[in-house]
């Protein structure tokens, strides 16, 4: 689900920057040394955030299975006390739910 989240995010900042990028060809308010600055300058940190990104859905990725692996470990080394985590965390939901 975390993965989900993490994709659908990435492909909505992906979206956001080719928008802006597409306002910035076709802007032409501005003279156009002035525009070409402001384009080159856009360009950089658009492609600047697009590694970044890239790099933070990677990272969230291999966090996430590595918690799941950690996790299904834990439950086959203890499987009672992961009932009792998910029963507890079951109750919690259950109540918090009810209230509403």
């Amino acid at each position: 689900m975390a993965s989900n989240t993490s994709e659908q995010l990435r492909a909505e900042l992906k979206s956001l920057a080719d928008t802006l990028e597409e306002v910035l060809q076709t802007s032409t308010d501005k003279p156009k040394a002035e525009l070409d600055k402001l384009r080159g300058k856009a360009e950089s940190l658009l492609k600047d955030t697009r590694a970044r990104l890239s790099d933070t859905g990677d990272k969230i990725a291999y966090q996430t299975k590595e918690i799941a692996g950690k996790a299904d470990d834990y439950v086959h080394e203890k499987p009672w006390t992961g009932v009792g985590i998910g029963a507890a965390v079951g109750v919690v939901i259950g109540v918090l739910l009810a209230r509403r």
